[in-house]
């Protein structure tokens, strides 16, 4: 008796679909007595291809990944100096090992179940905390797609704050040294919600035009360099205009904090806490602002309550604001985040500690 050892590596033995079984039977329901017939039925003659495709022989898995890997040792790796808000991390192994490649936290989202997922929400709540510390604000949200989205979300924000003479005003400033994907992004949102976006310079902004509501600043900017934007938002909080800050988190451990400055929002990544590059995400933004704003701002939001056995519990908080259940009326469209990419963030936070986190950053800034 001859055993085939690979026939369990075939595709047909590794799929997790219907069995032969199995489709007979949902063949049988709608009236079809083949595949190739339910092709037949559905699929429009015009768009069918009758030859077969050019495509190699099917590979088994033990021979795919045997050929992929001599395909991707061909590859050569260099050091990226690209930066504009993409740099690379060293994640420590303990956290790769066990967040990063353990399967209990292979999620994107905040949990609904609050029971059944503490230790998710106590990272969550951790990621916060991080972030309302480095950016000294007063309340922060538990993440959003990326430091584009949090940008616009910001602008969004801003808008219906509008009041008085500022009702009508439909002109935000976008400093011209903000990195290039944020801006696309927020152009973007710019033309349905009806903003007259202007890209400048910080030296040219002029605060007292009533047509302004609002104006992101990149500090450091796309360029790395850095300034104390304090006397500019001063400017722009005596003329009614509000002022979101984008910045980086391993330089706020070295630098003054956009809260100290007087930012009435900060956004960002928090890439560069252990996230790898990975060709351009996914990685978490964060969202940081006043508690004045804390009913207005996107995503969600992870709090401390009170559990049926009066014990401290963590849920999602003031979900009042959001699109499942305000609809149209949300504050904002977002209903996710980047949950496994913040959890590892707040790790690397956590792993390394304050000092650590500054030891870091004055190495990276040479200071």
């Amino acid at each position: 008796m001859s055993i085939d050892l690979n026939s369990r590596d075939e595709f047909e033995f590794r799929h997790n679909g219907p069995d032969k079984e199995q489709q007979a039977a949902m063949l049988s329901t709608i009236g079809v007595s083949s595949l190739d017939e339910l092709i037949d039925k559905t699929v429009p003659e015009n768009i069918r291809i009758r030859k077969p495709l050019n495509l190699p022989e099917a590979l088994n898995e033990h021979r795919f990944l045997k050929e992929f890997k001599q395909i991707a040792s061909k590859n050569k790796v260099f050091r990226s100096f690209i930066g504009m808000g993409y740099y690379d991390t060293v994640l420590p192994t303990v956290i790769q090992r066990n967040i990063l490649e353990n399967p209990a936290w292979y999620t994107a989202y905040t949990p609904y179940q609050a029971e059944i997922a503490q230790g998710r929400l106590e990272m969550l709540i951790n990621f916060q905390t991080m972030i309302m510390d480095l950016t000294g604000m007063e309340i922060a949200n538990a993440s959003l797609l990326d430091e584009g989205t949090a940008a616009a979300e910001a602008m969004s924000m801003f808008m219906g704050f509008r009041k008085g003479a500022k009702k009508q005003a439909t002109k935000f400033f976008v400093d011209e040294n903000t990195h290039p994907q944020t801006i696309d992004v927020i152009q973007t949102r710019a033309i349905p919600i009806g903003v007259e976006l202007v890209i400048d310079s910080v030296d040219r902004l002029d605060v007292s035009d009533t047509g302004y509501f609002g104006a992101l600043i990149q500090n450091p900017d796309t360029f790395g360099n850095v300034r104390d934007l304090t006397a500019v938002i001063d400017a722009a909080h005596e003329n009614d205009v509000l002022v979101a800050v984008a910045s980086d988190l391993l330089a706020l451990t070295v630098m003054k904090s956009p809260g100290a400055m007087g930012a009435d929002v900060v956004v960002g990544t928090s890439q560069r806490f252990g996230v790898p590059m990975g060709f351009g995400g996914p990685h978490a933004a964060f969202f940081a602002t006043r508690e004045a704003y804390k009913r207005n701002i996107p995503g969600r939001i992870i709090g401390v309550s009170i559990d049926a056995e009066g014990k401290p519990a963590y849920r999602m908080a003031l979900q009042t604001r959001e699109q499942h259940i305000r609809r149209e009326k949300a504050t904002s469209n977002i209903c996710t985040a980047q949950v496994l990419l913040a959890v590892i963030s707040a790790a690397y936070a956590l792993y390394h500690g304050p000092k650590g986190l500054r030891r870091i950053g004055e190495r990276v800034y040479g200071l």
